[in-house]
């Protein structure tokens, strides 16, 4: 009885110490390829934030060439395109998200926040 008793109180001690999270990665892919995934989001709120894709890649620490090549991909993925871009002028022109693109990252995070909700809810089913 007193084995028991121990291991109860044991278990509830270990438990309150090692809370587990579940974690993943989503994406969203077309016949084309990748349409928005966790690291393009990053990418497009920065672009939105900057107002350049330059300044957007900077801030990633990725080259501009890579942003271009994850911008143009998502956009050939797309039915419609993410980002449009405004050339020259007094100001030198800039990046800017199109509709689309700011509905694609606020649908993207909210099946993102229902994705870990989901997985947490599973993950309390099971004794680990």
């Amino acid at each position: 009885m007193l084995k028991k008793r121990f291991r109860y109180i044991c278990k509830s001690i270990t438990k309150s110490f090692f809370l587990l999270k579940i974690k993943s990665k989503i994406w969203i892919e077309t016949e084309e390829g990748i349409l928005i995934s966790e690291g393009r989001i990053q990418l497009l709120k920065l672009i939105e934030a900057t107002g350049s894709l330059n300044k957007a890649a900077k801030a990633m620490d990725i080259s501009y060439q890579k942003a271009w090549k994850l911008v143009d991909a998502s956009n050939k993925a797309s039915k419609t395109p993410l980002i449009a871009t405004q050339v020259g002028g007094n100001k030198g022109g800039g990046t800017v998200l199109t509709p689309y693109g700011k509905l694609l990252i606020e649908s993207f995070e909210a099946i993102n926040t229902a994705c870990w909700e989901f997985l947490d809810c599973e993950l309390k089913k099971y004794i680990l």
